[in-house]
């Protein structure tokens, strides 16, 4: 067993290591509007669940290598939007979407409208301004709750919480609130440029 201290490893070796151990990490897919209305659309690898009742999630949207070149801040335009807006989707990915959310991954200028360059298809949403893909099976309307800044340093990041305020499900996928895993063919992230499929699955019976 070998340790590491992170105090004397470098961000990028201990980057490395959280992406490999931290497995399989879904996908928050996140459209968003800027306050001229242009549409952003990116994937987030650190994004979970965190509450029922009242339905809340998160994504991290970390610090980047400022580029004043193409127009690129430390922050990503998603989070500046949210932000702003306080309202944002996240979209889940499937298998069939995969290769058109990898184009929305690059770092592009502000101005560019992922949902563009992607190819997929936005469709308005309920209660919030930012669309939704219309290809991803299941897509949540959210409203900021929180932001939590954990650090401004490169490869830091800041924690954004968003009240669900609806939830959109393919209507073939559910069925009593549960959701059919193999129809959905959701996939997670590992590390570098690595996917997984949620194919091979199985159960395990919580103790009483």
């Amino acid at each position: 067993m070998r340790s590491f201290d992170p105090q004397q490893e470098s961000v990028q070796n201990i980057y490395k290591l959280m992406i490999g151990a931290i497995v399989p990490r879904p996908i928050a897919f996140v459209s968003s509007l800027d306050v001229r209305g242009v549409r952003n659309l990116a994937p987030f690898s650190f994004f979970n669940g965190v509450s029922a009742d009242p339905p809340v999630v998160l994504f991290c949207a970390s610090v980047r290598r400022e580029d004043p070149q193409r127009s690129l801040g430390p922050h990503k335009d998603t989070l500046l939007n949210v932000i702003d807006t306080r309202e944002f989707v996240i979209n889940v990915v499937t298998e069939s979407i995969a290769e058109k959310m990898n184009l929305t991954s690059a770092q592009v200028p502000p101005d560019v409208d992922e949902f563009e360059l992607s190819g997929l298809t936005p469709v308005a949403s309920e209660l919030v301004k930012p669309p939704r893909v219309a290809e991803s099976p299941v897509q949540m309307e959210c409203r900021l709750r929180q932001i939590v800044e954990i650090s401004e340093k490169l490869h830091g990041s800041t924690i954004v919480l968003g009240d669900v305020l609806r939830f959109h499900v393919r209507e073939d996928l559910v069925e009593n609130f549960r959701i059919d895993a193999d129809k959905l063919a959701a996939i997670g992230r590992m590390g570098g440029p690595t996917y997984v499929r949620t194919r091979d699955r199985f159960d395990l019976e919580r103790p009483a």
